[in-house]
């Protein structure tokens, strides 16, 4: 079995995937008032369309059946391209040092890039001949036809985002243009004029759209929409969710419906990637995929005397870092990327510099888990949150890590750059500075620490002058390398600073214009807001679980955040963490006599207190809160505040400790103890349900306690249990928000 070489502990990232509560798509609400009037753009076309004219962008009129674009490729002609980088007969041998053996694989992918192509060089590619580029002398980089193909995704974690990448990247090797955006930033009135579209959309939570679609997704189900709309518009749905949940890949199901409705012409049935699956998403998209391409290059003429890319050239990068001489650097990179507008609220583009105030850890010494308790002061910056909001706070590398990666590529961290894309629409990161440095970009930029994705695996492979290292990048990143893919990479959750340590010939070669292709941006992380503003003003607390696992590798997994957030001590000095706030998964109810009932073990806790906090304040009763926990005397957070609470009748506590007897004991056991109880608040009160905590088996067992007491105490039926318990979650009286 290969070994990699072994390597200090890096940190790997808990991206905290939100359940979301909205359960109903927006053309399932009934609307009570007249549907607003269409955008000019979109109205106009229509009344044009139905006047049967015809535009020269938009192709045949709707009436009759649309051609299809089928005319017979000539023959290729050599590309000069493709000469300058052939390569010698591949051996199946590896050095020690980079053939993993039993090499195994990648799990999820998120990627972090935009490539857009121009058309500038068109005529070049039609006379049948490859122009020289500029600076990328031997890679696959003739220019791209007008952009034809337009790939619009939904991404929540960056997952829809890196497949969308990989989609732009594919179109390109096989020399059509191609636009890749996320839905919120495209003019969806655009979409008229668009002969082919590819979606990508990741389903959250409940079955809800990823916040950058989420003004398409009501646009689009809007009811005065003709449905002759996108008639003249060819389109393919790829979906990625998780089988675990009910609602798996509604959105893409869902979207697949209204855009028939809406007079589309489906190429593919929607094609529905399973992180459940042993290989993820890849089981379903590397099949799709082959379809897809093949009724593609049927509808879109082939560029004239050109091929396709072979996967082992690279193509050009979408940036060029351009180095200053050495110079001193003044002011500080981290305060030129924090707030500019002390008028608008904090966000991602803007986040707010909050004092850390305390940290500390509220977990017994002899406990497995180190639990911190972190107080911010958020005075002075405009953060107004309510209980069931989040707060999102931007990591960073840790400093031995940011050091090893230059070490590894052979970059000094002083360097400063200015960053240049290569295709006029493609928009520099915004959350770096300009100039940077190599030091910023590293430790603040790059995630260095995350599990790397299919693509980082086939991009590392273009960029590769060691023959052995690059077949075994080669074959990670083939459709028929992915079971060895996923017993290397994912199920070991090998960073991606490890595996370039594990190519070392390959990581010294890389060359900067590559870094922000192949390493997605850090994202941030999200917390439950553990405090409320009317009983802490002006501070915000969270609950964090540091996040430390071993798999097979030598060193422990260690959460990036959690560990650097862990890491940071106010008593040392000034210590400011970026961070802003959104809205959460839970809302909870205004009016005073309605109770609630909250399940929250271990750190699912933490909305829970803000929740009680504000209701309490504002003299809400009828709080009911089972908590569950290893020990009492080890990790039942809270405990004193809790004990007082029932002391003053504000809080009924219901505790599960289920490691303190011989049968072990959870929060669903409680719930069943006390069905009667549930039954009646649930039922004669009108009360609402909450759920948080870890996604893998809770809320199956909270769900299934629900459904019997529903039967035992309600005397309903099996499926009218389940349909009470729908009920529930469709009228928001069952709200859950659970973590992977």
């Amino acid at each position: 079995m290969w070994q990699s070489p072994a390597i200090a502990p890096v940190p790997g990232a808990r991206t905290a995937s939100r359940r979301l509560n909205a359960d109903r798509g927006p053309a399932e609400r009934p609307t009570r008032r007249a549907a607003p009037p269409l955008p000019a753009g979109l109205a106009s076309a229509c009344r044009r369309r139905r006047r049967g004219e015809r535009e020269a962008a938009s192709g045949p009129a709707c009436a009759s059946p649309r051609p299809r674009r089928t005319a017979d490729p000539p023959t290729p002609a050599r590309d000069p391209a493709l000469a300058a980088s052939e390569r010698p007969p591949r051996s199946d041998a590896m050095p020690r040092r980079a053939q993993p053996k039993g090499v195994t694989s990648g799990r999820r992918r998120k990627s972090e890039v935009r490539p857009c192509s121009s058309g500038r060089g068109s005529r070049c590619l039609l006379a049948g001949r490859a122009p020289a580029s500029r600076g990328s002398q031997g890679r696959g980089n003739a220019p791209m036809p007008s952009p034809r193909l337009l790939v619009l995704f939904g991404s929540q974690t960056g997952t829809a985002e890196d497949v969308s990448e990989r989609l732009g990247r594919e179109a390109r090797r096989r020399r059509l243009g191609c636009r890749v955006q996320a839905l919120d930033s495209y003019p969806v009135v655009n979409l008229i004029n668009e002969p082919l579209v590819i979606f990508v959309c990741a389903t959250t939570g409940q079955g809800d759209p990823p916040d950058n679609m989420k003004n398409f997704w009501r646009f689009i189900f809007r009811k005065n929409l003709p449905s002759t709309s996108l008639c003249q518009m060819d389109f393919a749905i790829l979906g990625l969710g998780d089988s675990s949940y009910a609602k798996f890949n509604f959105v893409a199901k869902k979207l697949y419906r209204r855009l028939l409705q809406l007079g589309a012409t489906a190429l593919l049935p929607v094609c529905l990637g399973d992180d459940q699956h042993e290989l993820g998403p890849d089981a379903a998209m590397d099949p799709w995929l082959h379809d897809l391409w093949e009724k593609v290059l049927g509808l879109l003429p082939a560029s004239l005397g050109l091929g396709v890319i072979p996967p082992g050239v690279p193509l050009p990068s979408k940036f060029t870092l351009q180095f200053l001489p050495k110079a001193p650097r003044t002011g500080s990179e981290e305060h030129r990327v924090a707030r500019t507008d002390p008028q608008s609220p904090p966000s991602e583009l803007q986040p707010f510099l909050a004092h850390m105030v305390t940290n500390q850890r509220v977990t017994g010494p002899s406990h497995f888990q180190d639990v911190r308790l972190i107080e911010f002061d958020i005075a002075g910056s405009g953060i107004s949150f309510a209980a069931g909001d989040v707060v999102l706070i931007q990591p960073q590398n840790a400093a031995s890590r940011v050091q090893q990666f230059c070490q590894l590529l052979g970059l000094d961290p002083e360097w400063c750059f200015t960053l240049r894309p290569r295709e006029p629409d493609v928009p520099c990161p915004v959350r770096l500075p300009q100039p940077c440095s190599v030091q910023h970009l590293v430790s603040q930029h790059l995630d260095i620490a995350g599990v790397p994705r299919r693509s980082f695996f086939e991009q590392l492979a273009c960029l590769s002058p060691n023959e052995l290292e690059r077949d075994k990048l080669l074959e990670l990143s083939s459709a028929a390398g992915q079971e060895e893919l996923s017993q290397y990479c994912s199920r070991p959750r090998r960073t991606a600073l490890e595996v370039l340590c594990d190519f070392p010939c390959t990581a010294a070669a890389i060359p900067p214009d590559y870094l922000l292709d192949l390493i997605p941006p850090i994202r941030p992380r999200a917390f439950s807001i553990a405090s409320s503003l009317l009983a802490h003003p002006s501070k915000l607390q969270i609950l964090v679980a540091v996040v430390q696992y071993q798999t097979r590798l030598k060193e422990p997994r260690r959460g990036l955040c959690s560990s650097w957030l862990a890491s940071l001590d106010p008593g040392q000095g000034h210590v400011q963490v970026p961070l802003w706030v959104r809205p959460g998964g839970l809302t909870f109810p205004e009016t005073p006599d309605t109770p609630v009932i909250m399940v929250g073990p271990g750190t699912g806790v933490a909305p829970f207190r803000a929740a009680i906090q504000e209701r309490v304040s504002q003299g809400q009763a009828g709080n009911f809160l089972f908590f569950g926990c290893r020990w009492r005397d080890q990790d039942f957070y809270w405990e004193a505040e809790w004990k007082e609470l029932e002391k003053r009748g504000c809080l009924t506590l219901v505790t599960a400790f289920s490691r303190e007897q011989e049968q072990k004991v959870y929060v669903q056991h409680r719930l069943r103890e006390l069905g009667p109880l549930v039954w009646k608040l649930l039922d004669r009160q009108g009360a609402y349900f909450y759920l948080a905590g870890n996604a893998k088996y809770m809320p199956a067992d909270v769900s299934e306690a629900l459904t019997s007491i529903f039967q035992e105490e309600g005397g309903l039926s099996g499926p009218d249990a389940a349909a009470y318990l729908a009920r529930l979650q469709r009228t928001l009286r069952f709200q859950t928000e659970t973590w992977a």
